[in-house]
């Protein structure tokens, strides 16, 4: 197999499609946030400007993960992923973790507030990559500890939908680099059980899997958040109401900057302004299989394709969430929906794949 290494060629395409959608994320950041912000802080700007920042230290991260051989990262990952570890575990301790909406999730820097899993996500697929990249016998029971370590430390946080794509990506990635298909078959029972037993085991989430099964039941309170939702869907119609004309985001639409904001925009740009969104999606994550398929090695194939499965994953729950057809999860749209942690993670793992585009296969 030869290898060229082609360190000014980069996929402008696949780079100006993430462009748009940072861009775009900030500018229906600003508007879905805007009433919350005067309301919260007197200043509208605040959650556009904090956004701003995850985009500053993510396009550094970016370009700083387009340059550095991803190769580098087999040894590091050992390191990441202990760091990661570490972290998961500060979040509870008084003084630097935060706590907010009865959830320890993030880690003040003052300069920064970091929130550990969204790293963790980036950390396992790296991991796991350069783990599975070589063949090892009597790695199953290493493999389900260390996702038993990982995933139970984020439930406790707790975060379901974290913890949802933890385990999902990482099963994927564990087969996708040749394990035996037994193995597979005897870890989904397991999932179904653990998903089923922690899904009515907290009242909140119980509540959320009665509400996915009838959406009319409690208007005004489990069912509450789904309602607004279709109705913001609903209000948009075939071309919106138009940009900055919303209706849900004065209050009535809860988490509109954050896990709902796909709904702002559909109710503001209609059918043609999230079939658009969702289009620029799909070819991103396109780019991605391909870049997957074209890495000279197999650490760098399962990388790519780490990297791209979860960022699928997230948008497709997300967006299946706001249509209804799977419960509320809590999972942020990637690149759009607030959240500097995530999107500064996010556009670093963008960074690698377009290392790991630079250096194919021919």
């Amino acid at each position: 197999m030869k290898v060229r290494i082609s360190p000014s060629k980069i996929d402008w395409p696949f780079l100006t499609a993430v462009f748009f959608l940072v861009a775009f994320g900030i500018l229906m950041v600003f508007d879905a946030s805007s009433v919350s912000a005067v309301t919260q802080f007197n200043n509208k700007y605040y959650f556009a400007k904090e956004q701003l920042k995850g985009v500053i230290v993510g396009f550094i991260g970016l370009i700083v993960a387009a340059c550095f051989d991803y190769r580098k990262f087999y040894k590091l990952s050992v390191p990441l992923i202990l760091l990661c570890l570490v972290l998961l575990i500060l979040v509870f301790l008084p003084g630097l973790g935060v706590k907010a909406m009865g959830a320890h999730r993030w880690i003040d820097f003052k300069f920064f507030i970091l929130q550990p899993s969204e790293l963790t996500k980036l950390a396992v697929v790296i991991y796991l990559s350069a783990w599975l990249s070589q063949k090892e016998k009597g790695r199953f029971a290493a493999f389900l500890l260390l996702v038993a370590l990982i995933v139970g430390l984020v439930v406790l946080e707790p975060d379901m939908g974290t913890a949802f794509v933890l385990v999902f990506i990482s099963v994927i990635i564990y087969f996708i680099s040749g394990s035996p298909l037994v193995q597979f078959l005897l870890i989904i029972p397991g999932i179904i059980v653990g998903g089923l037993w922690l899904a009515v085991a907290a009242p909140y989430r119980f509540n959320r899997i009665l509400t996915f099964f009838n959406p009319s039941a409690d208007p005004l309170g489990t069912s509450y958040h789904v309602r607004q939702i279709l109705i913001a869907l609903g209000s948009g119609g075939f071309w919106g109401l138009g940009l900055g004309k919303s209706r849900q985001k004065f209050a009535y639409l809860p988490e509109a900057s954050t896990d709902s904001i796909f709904a702002i925009i559909a109710e503001e740009l209609g059918f043609v302004g999230a079939t658009l969104v969702i289009m620029v999606f799909i070819f991103i994550i396109y780019k991605g299989y391909t870049i997957s398929k074209n890495a000279p090695d197999k650490f760098g194939k399962l990388l790519a394709f780490g990297i791209t499965t979860w960022l699928a994953l997230q948008v497709i729950v997300n967006l299946s969430s706001m249509v209804a057809l799977t419960p509320l999860t809590g999972i942020p749209l990637p690149f759009i929906s607030y959240g500097s942690s995530s999107l500064a993670v996010i556009l670093f793992a963008i960074g690698i794949l377009i290392n790991i585009d630079r250096q194919k296969k021919i």
